[in-house]
């Protein structure tokens, strides 16, 4: 089973969407979008950018865990990961959204 993104009513009538990778475990999580278009434009921002390394900004959280977030070509943040508890940890995510998401199917549960 390949990767999917995973659309979805989010809080206040928004929209959202998690990128699983093919064992179900969800690899990056966007920001809300106020409208589903916004949120399918996302998708495919994240399918056009994942496959550059410098799109992605590593991080170290204030508890010492990492994460990445993925950006746009404008810098705007499309894509944020879980919190690792090692940089190698973190780094194999970053290596599974760029396997998973270019060729990952929609699977749409906002109806």
């Amino acid at each position: 089973m390949a990767g999917k993104f995973v659309l979805k009513n989010a809080t206040g009538g928004k929209f959202m969407f998690n990128l699983k990778a093919s064992n179900g475990e969800i690899i990056l999580t966007s920001e809300t979008y106020q409208e589903k278009s916004g949120a399918l434009s996302g998708i495919e921002s994240v399918k056009k950018n994942s496959v550059s390394d410098s799109n992605y900004e590593r991080k170290i959280a204030v508890n010492n865990q990492f994460y990445f977030v993925l950006k746009a070509a404008n810098s705007q943040v499309i894509g944020r990961s879980e919190m690792y508890t090692s940089k190698a940890a973190m780094e194999n995510g970053i290596e599974s959204v760029k396997k998973n998401a270019p060729g990952a199917a929609i699977e749409d549960q906002t109806v």
